[in-house]
């Protein structure tokens, strides 16, 4: 036995501080990622604090505030148009229990007149556009501003239908894939392997155990993006839906797990975004960028604006 940790403690010794100085060091062995895009400012659903959500009116404002980046999801109508809709069912949003995928685009249904903003409870948003974005028009309208897809389902047609529109208007390098679902990841990286992407959650645990086991300098990531939410805001802005989320030990935990500044750090060397979401108040703002993410997330673009602009951190 004491042979045996004549050997092995050296050994782990050894592995323990390589792995610590590739961490603080990654360009050893991976070179930088060289996206086309940088964002601090990034806008939920089209900053749907400030004007309802995922309209033409809101990615406008939003970019009018100085975003840099729009975030959106996407659905398919019946006659195989394109739709920004954060849900399939459209109940929430409009107050009517149907699904974009049954209706055909002039059969939408308007969005509500006041709509609850999901990461501010309490909190609602109205404006004078109430009708749904088709995605191309978000891309004609707004042709050099990266935007972030989320595609919730597994609809190879829509999937496909995303990435001719992403090569239409000649947008690869600066639109991302993302997914919750590695499956739907698997889908939108064989439709389109050209298009950067960010981690799905299941990805996301992988990268946990990399780095907690002293792997995470070692493994090459393909990823561009990390999108998270700053475990902060539940409970406070954000009521989750899911009842464990809502016990103050398992977030507790949640956060002391996944905000780690040393693994932000080591990501952003990489040349790999971090974004948290959804900061709608300048603690969650500071918070987030004092962990190290290289971008915040909010449904509030001015406020999001103006605390960049008192604090240097935007161009």
């Amino acid at each position: 036995m004491s042979s045996f940790l004549y050997f092995i403690l050296p050994a782990l010794g050894g592995y323990t501080l390589t792995s610590l100085y590739l961490l603080k060091n990654p360009h050893v062995l991976h070179r930088r990622k060289r996206t086309a895009f940088y964002c601090t400012h990034i806008s939920h659903r089209g900053g749907c604090g400030e004007r309802i959500e995922s309209t033409m009116e809101a990615f406008t404002h939003a970019v009018e505030q100085g975003t840099q980046m729009l975030e959106l999801d996407c659905h398919l109508t019946n006659d195989g148009h394109v739709v920004v809709s954060h849900d399939e069912n459209l109940r929430r949003q409009t107050g009517h229990d149907v699904t974009v995928s049954s209706l055909k685009l002039q059969d939408l249904p308007l969005y509500k007149e006041r709509l609850e903003v999901t990461f501010y409870s309490g909190r609602f948003s109205s404006g004078a556009d109430r009708r749904f974005a088709l995605l191309e028009d978000v891309f004609r309208k707004f042709p050099e501003t990266p935007i972030s897809i989320e595609v919730k389902e597994n609809n190879h047609q829509l999937i496909e239908k995303i990435s001719d529109l992403v090569k239409r208007y000649n947008r690869e390098e600066i639109t991302v894939w993302a997914s919750v679902k590695s499956s739907i990841m698997e889908e939108c990286r064989r439709t389109n392997d050209s298009m950067p992407y960010s981690f799905t959650m299941s990805r996301g645990v992988v990268l946990l155990l990399l780095y907690y086991s002293g792997l995470l300098p070692f493994v090459p990531l393909g990823e561009s993006l990390l999108q998270f939410y700053l475990p902060h805001i539940f409970n406070r802005t954000f009521i989750p839906e899911q009842p464990i989320l809502r016990n103050k030990v398992v977030v507790y935990l949640l956060d002391k797990v996944t905000m780690r500044k040393s693994l932000f750090k080591h990501l952003a060397a990489r040349g790999i975004q971090v974004h948290l979401f959804v900061c709608n108040k300048d603690e969650d703002i500071k918070a987030a960028f004092e962990l190290g993410a290289t971008g915040v997330m909010s449904d509030y673009p001015a406020l999001l604006s103006n605390y960049l602009s008192r604090n240097r951190r935007q161009d």
